[in-house]
Protein backbone atom coordinates (compact mmCIF):
# COMPACT_ATOMS: atom_id res chain seq x y z
CA UNK A 1 0.00 0.00 0.00
CA UNK A 2 1.21 3.49 -0.94
CA UNK A 3 -0.13 6.90 -0.31
CA UNK A 4 -0.11 9.16 -3.11
CA UNK A 5 -0.90 12.97 -2.99
CA UNK A 6 -0.25 16.38 -4.51
CA UNK A 7 1.25 19.06 -2.18
CA UNK A 8 2.30 22.75 -2.25
CA UNK A 9 5.98 23.36 -1.36
CA UNK A 10 8.19 26.41 -1.00
CA UNK A 11 5.64 28.05 -3.73
CA UNK A 12 5.61 25.06 -6.24
CA UNK A 13 3.32 22.39 -6.87
CA UNK A 14 4.85 18.68 -5.95
CA UNK A 15 3.14 15.01 -7.07
CA UNK A 16 4.63 11.62 -5.05
CA UNK A 17 4.22 9.43 -2.08
CA UNK A 18 3.54 10.28 1.18
CA UNK A 19 5.00 7.64 4.23
CA UNK A 20 5.65 7.90 7.70
CA UNK A 21 4.99 11.36 8.02
CA UNK A 22 6.69 12.10 4.60
CA UNK A 23 6.40 13.80 1.29
CA UNK A 24 8.73 11.76 -1.45
CA UNK A 25 8.01 13.93 -4.66
CA UNK A 26 8.42 12.31 -8.20
CA UNK A 27 11.34 13.01 -10.83
CA UNK A 28 10.74 15.63 -12.78
CA UNK A 29 8.61 15.24 -15.39
CA UNK A 30 5.92 13.02 -13.96
CA UNK A 31 3.03 13.37 -12.12
CA UNK A 32 0.36 11.26 -10.69
CA UNK A 33 -1.44 10.94 -14.06
CA UNK A 34 1.82 9.27 -14.69
CA UNK A 35 1.41 6.60 -11.93
CA UNK A 36 -2.14 5.99 -13.14
CA UNK A 37 -1.24 5.32 -17.00
CA UNK A 38 1.25 2.58 -15.46
CA UNK A 39 -1.39 1.11 -13.49
CA UNK A 40 -1.24 -0.05 -9.63
CA UNK A 41 1.17 -3.02 -10.08
CA UNK A 42 4.09 -0.34 -11.65
CA UNK A 43 3.40 2.30 -9.36
CA UNK A 44 3.68 -0.09 -6.71
CA UNK A 45 7.12 -1.39 -7.59
CA UNK A 46 7.92 2.35 -8.67
CA UNK A 47 6.81 3.58 -4.96
CA UNK A 48 10.02 1.39 -3.18
CA UNK A 49 12.98 3.18 -5.48
CA UNK A 50 11.11 6.43 -5.21
CA UNK A 51 11.05 6.59 -1.15
CA UNK A 52 14.24 4.59 -0.74
CA UNK A 53 16.23 7.04 -2.80
CA UNK A 54 14.36 10.58 -2.72
CA UNK A 55 14.89 13.29 -0.05
CA UNK A 56 11.40 13.77 1.75
CA UNK A 57 9.87 16.73 2.73
CA UNK A 58 7.89 16.49 5.93
CA UNK A 59 4.10 16.35 5.37
CA UNK A 60 3.33 19.03 8.33
CA UNK A 61 5.22 21.22 5.77
CA UNK A 62 3.22 20.84 2.75
CA UNK A 63 -0.26 21.50 2.01
CA UNK A 64 -2.00 18.99 0.29
CA UNK A 65 -4.09 19.52 -2.97
CA UNK A 66 -6.51 17.07 -4.30
CA UNK A 67 -4.70 14.57 -5.09
CA UNK A 68 -5.52 14.18 -9.16
CA UNK A 69 -6.96 15.85 -11.54
CA UNK A 70 -9.71 14.09 -12.71
CA UNK A 71 -10.36 13.31 -16.27
CA UNK A 72 -14.14 12.66 -15.35
CA UNK A 73 -15.74 12.79 -12.44
CA UNK A 74 -19.21 10.06 -12.65
CA UNK A 75 -21.08 10.34 -8.95
CA UNK A 76 -23.20 7.43 -8.41
CA UNK A 77 -26.55 7.45 -5.96
CA UNK A 78 -25.68 4.03 -4.62
CA UNK A 79 -26.82 4.19 -0.64
CA UNK A 80 -30.32 3.43 -0.49
CA UNK A 81 -30.84 5.09 2.98
CA UNK A 82 -29.38 8.02 1.77
CA UNK A 83 -32.04 8.00 -1.15
CA UNK A 84 -34.66 7.54 1.15
CA UNK A 85 -33.99 10.53 3.20
CA UNK A 86 -33.40 12.97 0.55
CA UNK A 87 -36.47 12.19 -1.78
CA UNK A 88 -38.25 13.25 1.34
CA UNK A 89 -36.41 16.11 1.48
CA UNK A 90 -36.25 17.36 -1.82
CA UNK A 91 -38.99 15.81 -3.65
CA UNK A 92 -41.35 16.04 0.12
CA UNK A 93 -41.98 12.25 -1.19
CA UNK A 94 -41.83 8.99 1.27
CA UNK A 95 -39.58 5.98 -0.38
CA UNK A 96 -37.22 4.81 -3.19
CA UNK A 97 -38.37 4.97 -6.59
CA UNK A 98 -38.39 1.33 -8.02
CA UNK A 99 -35.92 2.64 -10.96
CA UNK A 100 -33.35 3.12 -8.09
CA UNK A 101 -33.17 -1.21 -7.48
CA UNK A 102 -32.91 -2.09 -11.49
CA UNK A 103 -29.50 -0.60 -11.81
CA UNK A 104 -27.02 2.05 -10.91
CA UNK A 105 -27.44 5.78 -11.33
CA UNK A 106 -25.37 8.06 -11.65
CA UNK A 107 -24.43 12.17 -12.86
CA UNK A 108 -21.06 13.81 -14.08
CA UNK A 109 -20.28 16.47 -12.07
CA UNK A 110 -17.44 19.22 -12.90
CA UNK A 111 -13.68 17.91 -12.90
CA UNK A 112 -12.58 21.88 -13.02
CA UNK A 113 -13.64 22.73 -9.59
CA UNK A 114 -12.16 19.95 -7.27
CA UNK A 115 -10.53 21.73 -4.05
CA UNK A 116 -8.44 19.54 -1.73
CA UNK A 117 -8.53 19.11 2.33
CA UNK A 118 -8.10 23.13 3.76
CA UNK A 119 -9.17 24.74 1.33
CA UNK A 120 -12.38 27.45 1.97
CA UNK A 121 -15.43 26.17 0.33
CA UNK A 122 -17.21 29.65 -0.68
CA UNK A 123 -21.07 29.72 -0.68
CA UNK A 124 -22.35 29.66 -4.21
CA UNK A 125 -24.23 33.08 -5.23
CA UNK A 126 -28.18 32.71 -4.45
CA UNK A 127 -27.56 29.14 -1.85
CA UNK A 128 -28.95 29.76 1.71
CA UNK A 129 -29.18 25.90 2.04
CA UNK A 130 -25.56 24.68 1.98
CA UNK A 131 -24.85 20.91 2.26
CA UNK A 132 -21.82 18.18 2.16
CA UNK A 133 -22.40 14.42 1.26
CA UNK A 134 -20.02 12.20 2.89
CA UNK A 135 -18.64 10.02 -0.29
CA UNK A 136 -15.77 7.18 -1.01
CA UNK A 137 -14.20 7.88 -4.66
CA UNK A 138 -12.43 4.92 -6.53
CA UNK A 139 -9.80 6.33 -9.07
CA UNK A 140 -9.33 4.15 -12.15
CA UNK A 141 -6.14 3.25 -13.31
CA UNK A 142 -4.87 1.27 -16.45
CA UNK A 143 -4.65 -2.41 -16.62
CA UNK A 144 -2.46 -3.90 -19.19
CA UNK A 145 -4.20 -5.09 -22.38
CA UNK A 146 -7.65 -3.60 -21.18
CA UNK A 147 -9.14 -0.46 -23.15
CA UNK A 148 -11.27 0.06 -20.62
CA UNK A 149 -15.02 -0.93 -22.58
CA UNK A 150 -17.90 -2.99 -21.66
CA UNK A 151 -16.27 -4.23 -18.40
CA UNK A 152 -17.09 -7.16 -15.84
CA UNK A 153 -17.23 -6.43 -12.89
CA UNK A 154 -14.02 -8.87 -12.45
CA UNK A 155 -12.57 -6.92 -14.80
CA UNK A 156 -13.31 -3.22 -13.57
CA UNK A 157 -12.20 -4.43 -9.67
CA UNK A 158 -8.32 -4.54 -11.29
CA UNK A 159 -9.05 -1.29 -12.86
CA UNK A 160 -9.70 0.23 -9.56
CA UNK A 161 -6.39 1.99 -8.51
CA UNK A 162 -7.37 3.61 -5.39
CA UNK A 163 -9.42 5.29 -3.02
CA UNK A 164 -9.73 8.79 -1.59
CA UNK A 165 -12.53 11.18 0.55
CA UNK A 166 -15.30 12.88 -1.62
CA UNK A 167 -17.58 15.86 -0.37
CA UNK A 168 -19.49 16.11 -3.27
CA UNK A 169 -20.83 20.17 -1.86
CA UNK A 170 -24.25 20.53 -2.65
CA UNK A 171 -26.67 24.20 -2.72
CA UNK A 172 -29.73 22.30 -1.93
CA UNK A 173 -32.21 25.01 -2.74
CA UNK A 174 -30.44 25.45 -6.22
CA UNK A 175 -30.82 21.88 -6.47
CA UNK A 176 -34.40 21.17 -5.24
CA UNK A 177 -35.38 24.03 -8.67
CA UNK A 178 -33.09 22.39 -10.87
CA UNK A 179 -34.62 19.00 -10.59
CA UNK A 180 -37.80 19.95 -11.04
CA UNK A 181 -36.65 19.88 -15.03
CA UNK A 182 -36.10 16.31 -14.70
CA UNK A 183 -32.57 17.42 -15.36
CA UNK A 184 -29.66 18.32 -12.91
CA UNK A 185 -28.27 18.79 -10.60
CA UNK A 186 -26.11 21.26 -12.38
CA UNK A 187 -25.95 24.72 -10.57
CA UNK A 188 -26.54 23.08 -7.20
CA UNK A 189 -23.15 20.88 -7.47
CA UNK A 190 -20.74 22.07 -9.69
CA UNK A 191 -18.99 24.93 -7.75
CA UNK A 192 -17.17 22.49 -5.12
CA UNK A 193 -15.93 19.09 -5.09
CA UNK A 194 -13.20 17.94 -2.46
CA UNK A 195 -11.60 14.94 -2.96
CA UNK A 196 -8.25 13.88 -0.60
CA UNK A 197 -6.35 13.95 1.71
CA UNK A 198 -4.60 10.89 -0.69
CA UNK A 199 -5.25 8.23 -3.25
CA UNK A 200 -4.76 5.02 -0.93
CA UNK A 201 -3.77 2.25 -3.67
CA UNK A 202 -6.37 -0.88 -3.53
CA UNK A 203 -4.16 -3.02 -2.43
CA UNK A 204 -4.76 -1.74 1.11
CA UNK A 205 -7.86 -3.35 1.12
CA UNK A 206 -7.53 -6.53 -1.32
CA UNK A 207 -8.41 -8.08 2.23
CA UNK A 208 -11.37 -6.48 3.49
CA UNK A 209 -13.51 -7.35 0.52
CA UNK A 210 -16.70 -9.68 1.67
CA UNK A 211 -17.53 -12.87 -0.49
CA UNK A 212 -19.84 -10.18 -2.46
CA UNK A 213 -17.17 -7.33 -3.12
CA UNK A 214 -18.27 -4.56 -0.40
CA UNK A 215 -15.57 -3.10 1.69
CA UNK A 216 -17.37 -2.53 5.40
CA UNK A 217 -15.33 0.21 6.47
CA UNK A 218 -16.92 3.10 8.05
CA UNK A 219 -17.52 6.78 7.33
CA UNK A 220 -18.36 9.26 9.38
CA UNK A 221 -18.91 13.20 9.34
CA UNK A 222 -18.74 16.13 11.64
CA UNK A 223 -19.47 19.77 12.06
CA UNK A 224 -17.67 22.09 14.03
CA UNK A 225 -16.22 19.19 16.34
CA UNK A 226 -19.96 17.18 16.29
CA UNK A 227 -21.16 13.93 14.95
CA UNK A 228 -23.51 14.33 12.70
CA UNK A 229 -23.63 10.90 10.68
CA UNK A 230 -22.00 7.65 10.78
CA UNK A 231 -22.05 4.64 8.10
CA UNK A 232 -20.02 1.36 6.62
CA UNK A 233 -19.60 1.48 2.81
CA UNK A 234 -20.50 -2.09 2.28
CA UNK A 235 -24.04 -0.47 3.01
CA UNK A 236 -24.41 0.24 -0.85
CA UNK A 237 -26.63 -1.20 -3.15
CA UNK A 238 -24.16 -2.38 -5.61
CA UNK A 239 -19.74 -2.92 -4.65
CA UNK A 240 -17.55 -0.41 -6.66
CA UNK A 241 -16.15 -2.68 -9.02
CA UNK A 242 -19.92 -3.33 -10.44
CA UNK A 243 -20.07 0.43 -10.15
CA UNK A 244 -17.27 1.24 -12.78
CA UNK A 245 -18.59 -2.03 -14.76
CA UNK A 246 -21.65 -0.33 -15.46
CA UNK A 247 -20.04 2.99 -16.07
CA UNK A 248 -17.70 1.02 -18.85
CA UNK A 249 -20.81 -0.28 -20.65
CA UNK A 250 -21.17 0.99 -24.53
CA UNK A 251 -19.05 3.49 -23.20
CA UNK A 252 -15.11 3.82 -21.63
CA UNK A 253 -13.35 4.00 -17.82
CA UNK A 254 -10.10 5.71 -18.43
CA UNK A 255 -6.90 6.37 -15.85
CA UNK A 256 -8.14 9.15 -14.19
CA UNK A 257 -11.46 8.88 -14.22
CA UNK A 258 -13.12 9.31 -10.77
CA UNK A 259 -16.13 7.23 -9.28
CA UNK A 260 -18.22 8.77 -5.99
CA UNK A 261 -19.89 5.94 -4.52
CA UNK A 262 -22.57 8.39 -3.64
CA UNK A 263 -23.53 9.96 0.13
CA UNK A 264 -23.53 7.17 3.01
CA UNK A 265 -26.80 6.67 5.28
CA UNK A 266 -26.66 9.90 7.17
CA UNK A 267 -23.92 11.24 5.42
CA UNK A 268 -25.92 14.80 4.49
CA UNK A 269 -27.60 17.54 6.13
CA UNK A 270 -30.83 17.03 3.48
CA UNK A 271 -31.11 13.27 4.30
CA UNK A 272 -31.78 14.14 8.08
CA UNK A 273 -33.91 17.28 7.13
CA UNK A 274 -36.35 14.82 5.21
CA UNK A 275 -36.12 12.23 8.14
CA UNK A 276 -36.90 15.05 10.66
CA UNK A 277 -39.37 17.44 8.88
CA UNK A 278 -37.07 20.13 9.33
CA UNK A 279 -34.12 22.05 8.64
CA UNK A 280 -32.62 20.30 11.56
CA UNK A 281 -29.40 20.22 11.98
CA UNK A 282 -29.65 23.64 10.38
CA UNK A 283 -27.65 24.57 6.93
CA UNK A 284 -23.96 25.17 6.71
CA UNK A 285 -22.92 29.13 6.76
CA UNK A 286 -19.33 30.82 6.74
CA UNK A 287 -16.88 29.67 9.47
CA UNK A 288 -18.30 26.28 9.59
CA UNK A 289 -15.73 23.24 9.62
CA UNK A 290 -17.23 19.96 8.07
CA UNK A 291 -14.43 16.68 8.82
CA UNK A 292 -15.06 13.51 6.77
CA UNK A 293 -13.25 10.54 7.93
CA UNK A 294 -12.83 7.22 6.13
CA UNK A 295 -11.38 4.01 7.47
CA UNK A 296 -8.75 3.33 5.80
CA UNK A 297 -7.83 6.51 4.09
CA UNK A 298 -7.84 9.09 6.36
CA UNK A 299 -9.31 12.66 6.75
CA UNK A 300 -10.52 15.22 4.65
CA UNK A 301 -11.62 19.02 6.48
CA UNK A 302 -12.83 22.08 4.70
CA UNK A 303 -14.08 25.30 6.19
CA UNK A 304 -17.06 27.53 4.83
CA UNK A 305 -16.00 30.82 3.15
CA UNK A 306 -18.55 33.80 2.53
CA UNK A 307 -21.26 33.91 0.04
CA UNK A 308 -20.63 35.45 -3.16
CA UNK A 309 -23.53 37.79 -3.17
CA UNK A 310 -24.17 37.94 -7.72
CA UNK A 311 -28.20 37.26 -9.27
CA UNK A 312 -26.96 34.54 -12.14
CA UNK A 313 -30.37 33.32 -12.75
CA UNK A 314 -31.32 33.92 -16.29
CA UNK A 315 -35.38 33.90 -16.31
CA UNK A 316 -36.39 32.32 -20.17
CA UNK A 317 -37.76 34.31 -22.83
CA UNK A 318 -41.05 33.11 -23.77
CA UNK A 319 -40.43 32.97 -27.66
CA UNK A 320 -43.57 32.71 -30.60
CA UNK A 321 -43.13 28.99 -31.85
CA UNK A 322 -43.19 29.87 -35.87
CA UNK A 323 -41.77 27.46 -37.92
CA UNK A 324 -40.56 29.69 -41.15
CA UNK A 325 -38.48 32.77 -40.41
CA UNK A 326 -40.50 36.29 -41.55
CA UNK A 327 -39.42 37.91 -44.57
CA UNK A 328 -37.38 40.71 -44.59
CA UNK A 329 -38.68 43.93 -45.88
CA UNK A 330 -37.06 46.99 -47.70
CA UNK A 331 -37.71 50.15 -46.88
CA UNK A 332 -39.39 52.19 -49.57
Amino acid sequence: MVKIARWNHDGGTQSGFVDDGNCYPLPEGQSVQSLLDAGLDETLRFAGDVIGSTSPVPLAEVQLLAPLVPATIRDFVAFEEHVEGVRKSIDGVAGVVPEWYEAPTFYFTNPHTVTGTGEVIGIPAGCEDLDFETEVAAVVGRVPGSDGRNLTAEAAHRHIFGYAVLNDWSARDLQRREMKVSLGPCKGKDFSNTLGPWIVTADEFEDRHDAEGFLPISMSVEVNGEAIGQDLLSNMGWPFAELVAYASQDSVVRPGDVLGSGTCGSGCLAELWGRNGSKTPPPLTTGDVVRMTVEGIGSIENTVGARREAVTRIPARVRPRNRVAPVATSGT
